[in-house]
């Protein structure tokens, strides 16, 4: 099949191979040939339907954020606990920044996400570019790996297995209201602001721009909006662009990427000592106190004869970021020792960092709720400890590490793919040489 050149390009955001963009059949998933990440999928999803989930999806925010997710009642007294309930007790109890923190993975940026959505998806349902689009997109491209929705349903769960053995514990309204948001918000999570960008171009709302490479230029895609451009091929890679449609900063590569890494990765291993050494759980009763560590509570959970939810607070709390660290270690010490082997599974191993990064803020949001359900003044009262604030420190700074990092250079030292070398995307025939792969 012939390559149409009016097609818009996309770039490949791991490996930087560019394709033309075609329409894909029902069930069809078109994936990068190079390093097998996946391109872009067929959704049979309008920007109407879009629109009625996102408002959907704001309505049942609102829902499980005024609802409490569990109660839990200790000789006669009853005790209420919502999201925002937790973030308040904890504030209270002068542990500020793991309030600030929880707040707002768990709050406000889920309702900005929210709110951004509904913003821009009205005005292109109806055929019109929303105001402030760009910024609106730049953005969206920021808040979402920052919205811990579902982590913190996770936690709740944890939760009330942990205070089961202690009291009667029962959940609320807004358990069920946190389960169907992590539905909806696992599904308008393929709405990243590059396809907005592609739906926008095939509404007509905004041009499609298809640059020309030539040989004095090199093509790139825009972070913000995925928009495909011709760079100087001779000039600084380092150098400042402006995209030629959202007008965002444009680097061929990430400028010291390697260097800022390096920094933000030394300053999560710096905190994860405290993490693990320092109580994250406080505990003060009648019959005495006591303080927990991480590993202390997955001890307790086992010896409790919860061995399932031991091995999931395991797995979050202790494998998952030790995991991170050594895997952000690994793919920058083999992108600076100049290897170019072995690269499909360095994706594959900077993919799985990507996807497990918030989930290591289990054990923050399972302390602030225990502190807001064992709330009762002079008999029991739980509060998170100096631990908590340091392991939240070292989730957000290993996300930073991993998205400083660009895997691209370690893919340009197999050397570049040019748009001649991979024309094809899924849809009729596919010549032997490159292709974009048809999954079903």
């Amino acid at each position: 099949m012939a390559a149409d050149s009016s097609q818009p390009l996309i770039e490949c955001e791991h490996c930087a191979s560019i394709y033309r963009r075609h329409e894909l059949d029902h069930g069809e998933t078109a994936s990068c040939t190079r390093c097998g990440a996946t391109l872009w999928r067929y959704s049979g999803l309008s920007l109407s339907n879009w629109l009625a989930l996102a408002i959907t999806a704001l309505i049942v925010f609102g829902i499980a954020n005024a609802y409490p997710v569990a109660s839990m009642s200790v000789q006669g007294m009853l005790q209420q606990a919502s999201l925002l309930d937790a973030v308040a007790i904890t504030w209270r109890q002068n542990h500020e920044i793991v309030a600030v923190m929880t707040g707002l993975s768990g709050f406000v940026l889920p309702m900005l996400q929210l709110s951004v959505l509904l913003w821009v998806l009205g005005p292109l349902s109806q055929g019109r570019e929303p105001r402030g689009f760009h910024q609106a997109m730049r953005l969206l491209g920021l808040l979402r790996p920052w919205c811990m929705v579902p982590v913190f349903l996770l936690g709740v769960l944890v939760a009330v297995v942990k205070l089961a053995g202690m009291a009667d514990v029962s959940p609320g309204i807004g358990l069920a209201g946190f389960g169907m948001l992590t539905v909806l918000l696992t599904m308008l999570g393929r709405l990243s602001p590059h396809v907005i960008w592609r739906y926008a171009e095939t509404a007509g709302v905004v041009p499609v721009h298809v640059p020309q490479a030539g040989p004095d230029s090199v093509l790139t895609g825009c972070h913000v909006c995925g928009q495909v451009q011709a760079l100087p091929r001779d000039g600084d890679p380092e150098a400042d662009h402006h995209c030629v449609r959202c007008h965002a900063l444009v680097h061929y590569r990430k400028p010291d990427h390697r260097a800022r890494s390096w920094a933000l990765l030394l300053a999560a291993v710096v905190f994860y000592i405290p993490a693990n050494v320092l109580p994250v759980m406080q505990v003060r009763s009648v019959v005495g106190g006591g303080a927990h560590t991480i590993l202390g509570g997955v001890v307790e959970l086992w010896a409790m004869g919860s061995w399932d939810i031991a091995l999931i607070v395991f797995i979050a709390s202790v494998a998952v970021p030790l995991t991170k660290l050594l895997a952000l270690v690994l793919l920058l010490l083999t992108e600076q020792w100049g290897s170019s082997t072995n690269l499909r599974p360095r994706t594959r191993l900077y993919q799985m960092v990507e996807f497990i990064g918030q989930w290591s803020m289990l054990d923050v949001f399972v302390v602030i709720l225990l502190a807001a359900l064992a709330d009762f003044q002079g008999l029991m009262e739980i509060s998170a400890g100096g631990g908590a604030a340091a392991f939240g420190v070292v989730v957000i700074l290993t996300m930073l590490s991993a998205m400083s990092f660009d895997l691209r250079r370690s893919w340009d030292l197999e050397g570049h793919a040019e748009l001649d070398d991979v024309p094809l995307i899924a849809g009729g025939h596919k010549p032997p040489a490159a292709a974009a792969e048809r999954q079903a």
